[in-house]
């Protein structure tokens, strides 16, 4: 997230979310984590993570303290938010910036935005833009992005960012233990952080889905196919 206090002082704040996967389990809807305080422009400021903002909306908002020195008063800023990728460059696709300057009031102290990152991501799964490595799975091939599968699995980010992988192009792995159907079904769920479309009849999917759960260590994936 990054702020900048108009005619007064630019300064960005990156806050790091730890275990996004079971921070929005924990997090009720509307819900939310503040940072620790933080100084600028002579004021104090927090920024506030809503993983569950509205529905599946992850909302983030920059709030003015109101015990702050000078509170009571009127501050503008304009502001900026973006997810940063691996290297803590912004993601374009998810980042946004209000045109205008934005006015911080005693009534209205935070301002921020409610993002659909779910939404994003799963675009992002079904165009396949920017795909940088393929793995073949049964004699299928599946494309992806290294970074989110890295931001979501452990597993995954040891795998594809080891020094063999580091320089890789667009590298090829084989995954010659698991069906497709299963592996793209994992995938459904590290981009969207939603199950895909399984019927309470198909037990052999689910059971299937959970190995591959724990062998990624997905956990709240584990937690939904275990409850499913």
């Amino acid at each position: 997230m990054e702020g900048f206090l108009v005619d007064a002082e630019d300064r960005s704040y990156t806050l790091k979310i730890a275990e996004y996967s079971r921070t929005k389990a924990l997090l009720e809807t509307g819900k939310w984590a503040s940072s620790t305080p933080f100084r600028l422009g002579g004021h104090v400021w927090t920024v506030r993570y809503c993983p569950n903002g509205d529905a599946d909306f992850v909302s983030i908002y920059l709030v003015l303290d109101s015990e702050s020195e000078g509170a009571n008063k009127d501050v503008k800023v304009r502001c900026k938010f973006s997810v940063l990728d691996k290297a803590g460059v912004p993601v374009p696709s998810l980042t946004r910036a209000y045109k205008s300057v934005q006015t911080f009031t005693p009534t209205h102290p935070s301002w921020g935005y409610s993002n659909n990152m779910c939404r994003d991501l799963g675009g992002l799964l079904k165009s396949m833009d920017g795909a940088d490595m393929t793995f073949n799975v049964g004699g299928e091939k599946v494309l992806a992005h290294r970074s989110v599968l890295a931001a979501r699995s452990s597993v995954f980010k040891a795998e594809l960012f080891g020094s063999m992988m580091e320089n890789a192009g667009n590298p090829l792995v084989e995954i010659s233990d698991m069906e497709s159907d299963v592996f793209k079904s994992l995938l459904h769920f590290i981009y969207t952080d939603s199950m895909p479309e399984i019927t309470r009849e198909d037990v052999v999917m689910a059971g299937h889905l959970l190995v591959a759960a724990d062998r990624y260590d997905v956990e709240r994936l584990k937690l939904l196919c275990y409850f499913s």
